[in-house]
């Protein structure tokens, strides 16, 4: 570590190189907003076009003040791709959030997603892989104020914990989610740099950074795979907005402005969901047979063809029989293939059989014949009347509402008991006046694509996945059934009733059985008696699992303190206050109203899940069921005996009590009126 004596002291010239390399970036941004583009594009359409990439452009190279531009360097001992025999004196790199060149086009600053970069993550003293020297720099807001060299090619230098690398691991929290690129360690980046062909699940448990994994893996696959990606698209699919919300701003801040972030609920929200249902209902209707159920139902709608079909073309009748459409009909239902794409085909078929006939008349159709001919109103009578077409949520409704039509076409899937349970007890009168819950809105999905394909991505992270059913994971594996995937989450944090119980499983339903499982342990974010009384929870809830290790430097603090009324909790919310950084008040859903009112009349003000921080109001008042994948400095946990009570069973209150338990990133206060959950004692 230095500190500033002399305009020669190393850490004036990596300020007076931090320096140079802004005005470089300014100096980039000014080269795109100088742009002139009116000679330059055919029509208006390609204009607009061009402005917004520039528009995007601009923002990625915005020159954040308060975000360090690089955070590390890099000395080769030998020119990389250079033979060593030759004796090829090393380079230097400065590695940041994105590439900086000069007006030569020298790189001043590259970007940590480039190969050169990869020894900053994983080089070691053994296997410094031909770096002499790995530096560090500390900042204090967007000033420059240390440095930390390791020396990886000096036998005599000893390895040590970087202070630099443990202080901004743990950096109070104020805000949005930040990105982790200054500290991703080694096990970490191995993930991140996966290639794009395969696809990743990330067990992970509270504070070992899965979450932030994924979205640097987006942010990595989008620089090696720029073009592919362009066309094809990524998407970040969270468990809610607040959570969505958390996290935006880590992409952009890495210069990633077009990835779609969205819940499961906003890919298949084609119905207005105005409904709940009961745990067992939703169960039923998360369960995978339902795809079965579903695709009976529809193809039920195709009937095999009794009359035969006849084309009058201006003299002449062409008479397609009744067993020749039938074998056309049963030739497109052993294909497999969509519902609607095989009802498209029909019209066709039936005109080719008609062609078949003319040709052999001694006519020489063409293709604007078939056309036609497929388009003849005898023509598309019969295929109406044998392959009607079908509307996804009608469908649906239909099978909720009609008990003969679901036993039919569950018998064998689903028990009496089972079909009884998803049934709705007043039938609706149209889809728009229907109370559709959202596990009838993930029902719909999937009758939608068994009718028209769903649209595919290039690449999707799923995170906080161990809370989809089956039918869920279907839906998240149409839109990536041609790409690939990285699925983040922890079992022991499962918390609905249809929670995974194992992501071999999860995946299968997904579409990638194939994906390579990883599993992250080290806990860079909760301190070591936070987890460590956490971690009694797993023996009852998660029992294969490995406790999550903490590495932390810093102990935080924990306390376990009985109170007897509102007015303590509020008491040690105040306490927290006084700390730098973020506070949660975290409690069982139905005690949230009474301490909003206790903190009201205390003249605390606090926020909702998903606002942002401020410096000013720093207290975040958090239902047990929006905590999830939300952490904060300090927390208060308000009587745990609720949070479990408030679960339909004990086990997935045990898994809701852990998820709160572990959201402090340097202290924790649990306070109690009622005894304590016994699995804690």
């Amino acid at each position: 570590m230095s500190t500033p004596v002399s305009a020669d002291d190393p850490l004036s010239r990596e300020r007076s190189h931090l320096a140079s390399s802004r005005a470089a970036l300014r100096a980039m941004r000014e080269d795109v907003q100088s742009l002139d583009i009116r000679d330059v594009t055919a029509n208006w359409v390609n204009a607009q076009i061009l402005e917004r990439q520039i528009g995007d452009r601009i923002k990625a190279l915005a020159d954040l003040s308060h975000t360090p531009l690089f955070f590390g360097r890099l000395d080769y001992l030998h020119a990389p791709g250079a033979d060593r025999a030759e004796g090829a004196e090393g380079e230097r790199f400065y590695i940041g959030r994105r590439h900086v060149h000069d007006q030569d086009g020298d790189p001043m600053v590259i970007d940590w997603r480039a190969p050169v970069s990869q020894p900053f993550y994983r080089a070691s003293k053994k296997d410094p892989m031909d770096v002499g020297l790995r530096r560090r720099f500390g900042y204090t807001g967007g000033d420059l104020t240390a440095y930390e060299d390791e020396h990886l090619s000096d036998p005599a230098e000893a390895a040590t914990t970087s202070k630099l690398l443990q202080r901004e691991i743990e950096r109070p929290r104020v805000g949005p989610m930040r990105d982790i690129v200054a500290t991703i360690q080694p096990e970490q980046d191995e993930i991140v740099r996966s290639g794009l062909s395969g696809s990743v699940c990330v067990q992970g448990g509270p504070g070992t950074g899965k979450t932030a994994v994924g979205l640097h893996r987006v942010a990595y696959l989008l620089y090696a795979h720029r073009e592919r990606l362009a066309r094809t698209g990524t998407l970040v699919i969270g468990p809610n907005r607040s959570f969505l919300h958390y996290i935006e701003q880590v992409l952009p801040a890495l210069g990633e402005l077009a990835v779609r972030q969205a819940t499961v609920d906003d890919l298949v929200a084609q119905v207005e969901v105005r409904g709940t249902d009961e745990a067992p209902a939703a169960v039923v209707k998360g369960d995978a047979r339902m795809a079965e159920v579903l695709r009976r139902a529809l193809y039920s709608h195709v009937t095999l063809p009794t009359e035969p079909v006849v084309v009058v073309r201006g003299s002449r009748r062409w008479r397609v029989p009744a067993y020749e459409l039938e074998g056309l009909v049963r030739e497109l239902l052993a294909r497999d293939i969509r519902y609607g794409a095989a009802r498209d085909a029909l019209p066709q078929r039936v005109a080719h059989a008609v062609l078949v006939q003319m040709e052999r008349a001694g006519e020489a159709p063409d293709d604007r014949v078939q056309d036609a001919v497929a388009r003849n109103s005898a023509v598309k009578a019969a295929v109406k009347a044998v392959w009607p077409p079908v509307d996804p949520a009608k469908l649906v409704l239909r099978l909720l509402t009609d008990p003969e039509f679901l036993a039919e076409h569950a018998e064998g899937i689903l028990t009496g008991d089972e079909q009884k349970t998803i049934l709705w007890a007043r039938p609706a009168r149209s889809v728009k006046s229907a109370r559709w819950s959202a596990a009838d809105a993930v029902l719909i999905d999937e009758a939608t694509d068994l009718v028209e394909r769903t649209h595919s991505l290039g690449h999707v992270v799923l995170d906080e996945a161990q809370d989809l059913s089956p039918m869920q994971y279907r839906a998240v594996g149409r839109r990536c059934s041609t790409g690939s995937a990285t699925v983040l989450g922890d079992l022991a944090q499962g918390t609905t009733p249809w929670a995974t119980r194992s992501w071999q499983e999860a995946l299968a339903h997904l579409g990638k059985a194939d994906a390579v499982i990883e599993e992250l342990t080290a806990g860079f974010r909760v301190p070591t008696d936070v987890i460590t009384y956490a971690s009694r929870l797993l023996p009852h809830i998660a029992p294969g699992l490995t406790p999550v290790a903490s590495v932390r430097e810093n102990p935080g603090f924990f306390e376990v303190r009985a109170v007897s009324e509102d007015a303590d909790v509020i008491s040690a919310c105040e306490e927290l206050l006084h700390n730098e950084g973020s506070t949660g008040l975290i409690a069982a859903d139905a005690r949230v109203p009474v301490l909003a009112g206790a903190l009201t009349a205390a003249g605390i003000a606090f926020l909702a899940p998903g606002e942002e921080t401020t410096r000013e109001t720093r207290l975040t008042l958090v239902p047990a069921s929006l905590a999830k994948g939300l952490e904060y400095d300090y927390v208060v946990l308000d009587e745990p005996s609720a949070v479990v009570d408030a679960e339909p069973d004990e086990r997935t209150g045990l898994r809701r009590l852990y998820v709160a338990l572990t959201r402090a990133v340097s202290g924790l206060v649990v306070t109690h009126a009622t005894g304590l959950p016994p699995q804690l004692t």
